[in-house]
């Protein structure tokens, strides 16, 4: 018998998460010139991770990478195992046992927490929930948030805030053509948002919104941007910082805001608040959240090094809803090391590495469970290509004999009562879903229920009477 890879013995792989990540794995695996089989494996029935999940609905162009996913979906070789939860249906080890490598691309599912006094009070929320919910993520589709508050707070300042901003701040009319869930939609349509507060603990020069995201703020049909000149006064390291010719981002997010402050509101109904240099300190209320308190930093350190550090001085926000943006973490997979510190799998060059810094052998990590919740969708290629280039580099040390892949874990699976979805199966769930959102005029009608997604095609299963 040949060594894996050969056509008498392909190289099987499992890929863990199907995102971005995962998909371009697969691709760099299939196209290496090798024979190949990759399972790409899904706790949910539907594939596309944070693209279908976490792109804002009113964001179209972004989600157009689900085009690339599926040209490499239609590669040879290629098997989706969804509705299938590693570390629950199907253990590491036994994937390891019918796989020659297993690599793991399932992202950065939580929200890094405050660390303040009542961040637990009914009110207070994670972004990560709120999008989740808001694009009919299964697992988030019962969340509830109280949009009956007048007032909001989004701490932080990045896209991912923007974009909850953004979803709160337009009407359920600017939305409707979108493939916003339609229970999000009703919600959204009863809102009685009329004031959003985005926090920020460092200086307008180091807020984190791409210039497009933070433009678009200002552009709202209902809902004014407002800034405090004041606000927008730095100090020498900040406007040193912005000299840069590398630093460019920033220099043209502190142009839009202060292009926000030299406008008058101009009688729209909501309004988003920017305030930089403040952290929360403490959120309060009688049985759910009332009250946000704020202390004001300063800023220390050299430029590009600057750090908040508090001035002790406070003050305060009524509101009754908070949404937290300020980074996602990863969430550990039984079976498999975790960096609870930095919330990653702890690699090197895309291995998995025990406590000790040693290879695991086998395993292997890309995307944001790898190195952290950095870049834009297509930064996950790179990092992809890079694994896999570690993983082709150890064929020598991979076991020589040959593998069942899908086929020896299909009775494990079978034995537990776990259906997995193939990818004709989500075709059939997909077609559904456009379906049912064409005579609403939205691109699809997302199933937010598991059990919806498998009717698509269980009772295709059903034998003829």
């Amino acid at each position: 018998m040949h060594a894996p890879g050969s056509e008498d013995n392909p190289l099987q792989v499992a890929v863990v998460g199907s995102g971005p990540s995962g998909f371009y794995a697969a691709e760099a695996l299939l196209k290496c010139g090798r024979t190949v089989d990759v399972d790409l494996i899904e706790r949910l029935p539907a594939p596309f991770g944070l693209v279908r999940y976490g792109v804002a609905p009113d964001h179209p162009k972004l989600k157009e990478a689900i085009l690339t996913y599926e040209m490499i979906a239609r590669l040879p070789r290629f098997a989706l195992l969804g509705n299938v939860t590693v570390g629950r249906d199907v253990s590491v080890d036994e994937l390891r046992a019918h796989y020659h490598a297993v690599v793991f691309t399932c992202g950065a599912e939580a929200d890094r927490r405050l660390g303040v006094p009542g961040e637990d009070l009914p009110g207070s929320h994670t972004a990560t929930e709120f999008v989740a919910w808001y694009n009919g993520h299964p697992e988030y589709r019962d969340r509830h948030f109280d949009l009956s508050a007048e007032v909001v707070a989004v701490v932080g300042q990045g896209n991912v805030a923007a974009d909850v901003c953004r979803i709160l701040a337009k009407s359920a009319d600017e939305l409707r053509g979108t493939d916003i869930a339609e229970h999000a939609l009703d919600a959204l349509a009863a809102s009685r948002v009329r004031e959003i507060h985005v926090i920020g603990r460092r200086g307008p020069a180091q807020a984190k919104f791409t210039n497009k995201e933070l433009k678009e703020l200002g552009e709202l049909a209902n809902c004014a941007a407002q800034v405090d000149p004041g606000a927008l006064e730095l100090n020498a390291e900040s406007r040193a910082e912005l000299e840069a010719k590398a630093n460019f981002v920033s220099a043209k997010n502190v142009e839009i805001l202060r292009d926000f402050a030299s406008r008058a509101r101009g009688g729209k109904p909501r309004r988003l608040v920017f305030h930089f240099l403040k952290s929360p300190a403490k959120l309060t209320g009688a049985g759910r959240l009332q009250e946000l308190v704020m202390v004001r930093n300063r800023l220390e350190g050299a430029p590009f090094e600057q750090v908040a550090r508090e001035t002790g001085q406070t003050e305060s926000v009524a509101c009754g809803l908070l949404f937290r943006s300020i980074g996602y973490s990863g969430v550990p997979v039984a079976g498999v090391p975790f960096d609870a510190k930095r919330g990653v799998i702890p690699t090197r060059d895309g291995r998995i590495v025990d406590a000790a810094g040693a290879p695991i052998p086998r395993l292997y990590a890309a995307g944001w469970i790898k190195r952290g919740p950095t870049g834009i969708i297509g930064t996950n290629r790179a990092d992809s290509v890079a694994s896999i280039k570690s993983l082709l580099a150890d064929l020598p040390a991979l076991p020589q004999d040959s593998r069942m892949g899908s086929k020896g874990v299909a009775p494990l699976l079978e034995a537990r009562g776990v259906r997995p979805v193939s990818y004709s199966d989500w075709s059939a769930i997909d077609a559904e879903e456009v379906a049912r959102g064409r005579p609403k005029g939205k691109p699809r009608e997302k199933f937010t229920r598991v059990e919806q997604m498998l009717a698509c095609f269980e009772r295709v299963d059903q034998p003829a009477l």
